[in-house]
């Protein structure tokens, strides 16, 4: 099955977010969300909203409701603001902690939106924030430029599309490289183990990028290794005799934020 995704919208009903000269970030992050939803789905992927119109939630019915659907990822859309107007500009994305896809998915959507001329302020672990710290599974809150920064306000109106493509290509990029170009369901298997069940994390061309998720693996007693298959170096955990065994540690991954394919 594809992978699925829940997409927030910051903010909304009673809760405008930031405002700047009549500007409310609210309207911003639903009418941008929607539209990355959109890109996703064309793509392939599962995607849920949290809200797809002006109504209120808090960041911890929004949590839940994604702990509830079982997504795959949750990523937050957000407009940032400074005391003083004019005075910052740029986008940064968030995130728990420095680790995991969820720290390479905000890297590159940081990378891609400062392709389109945002200043790119780099990945921020906000632990205390709820959306980040109660979903089960991989999140990342984007803040899309300074809503009063009348620079970030024109990128943001005169690149909107290519915004959300920019934000949809640091997704997709991410879940490509993690499956080395197989969607989980699509058929794709990788060989070795003796035709015994293991999960995959990850799936690379490059051996450093392999050596770095192994590493970071086995220092939290996985029993991970490396696989070379058809041109990607396998980051894979375990050699199960059977599939029950294989999701079992599928789900701890899972809880433990990585990406998880079970492969035979």
């Amino acid at each position: 099955m594809p992978y699925s995704i829940m997409l927030d919208a910051g903010h909304g009903g009673r809760d405008p977010g930031a405002v700047y000269n009549g500007r409310q970030e609210k309207d911003d992050t639903l009418k941008l969300t929607l539209a990355i939803g959109q890109i996703l789905q064309n793509n392939g992927l599962d995607v849920e909203y949290t809200r797809t119109t002006d109504v209120y939630e808090s960041p911890y019915e929004k949590a839940m409701e994604a702990n509830k659907a079982g997504v795959n990822f949750f990523v937050s859309i957000h407009r940032n603001s400074y005391p003083t107007a004019n005075a910052v500009s740029g986008v940064e994305s968030l995130v728990y902690d420095k680790s995991g896809i969820k720290y390479e998915m905000a890297q590159n959507i940081n990378e891609q939106l400062e392709s389109i001329g945002f200043v790119n302020l780099g990945v921020k672990a906000r632990p205390n924030l709820i959306v980040l710290r109660r979903t089960k599974m991989p999140a990342v809150l984007v803040e899309v430029g300074f809503i009063n920064s009348d620079t970030d306000n024109q990128l943001f109106d005169d690149n909107f599309q290519d915004i959300a493509e920019a934000i949809a290509s640091g997704i997709l990029d991410t879940l490509e490289s993690s499956s080395g170009g197989t969607v989980p369901g699509s058929g794709g298997t990788a060989g070795g183990a003796g035709g015994r069940y293991r999960v995959q994390v990850g799936a690379f061309r490059n051996q450093v990028y392999a050596n770095n998720l192994l590493r970071e693996l086995q220092e939290q007693e996985y029993p991970a290794r490396i696989e070379d298959s058809n041109g990607f170096y396998r980051v894979v955990v375990g050699s199960y005799p059977t599939l029950q065994e294989a999701a079992q540690m599928e789900q701890r991954l899972k809880w433990a934020g990585y990406p998880t394919i079970v492969i035979h």
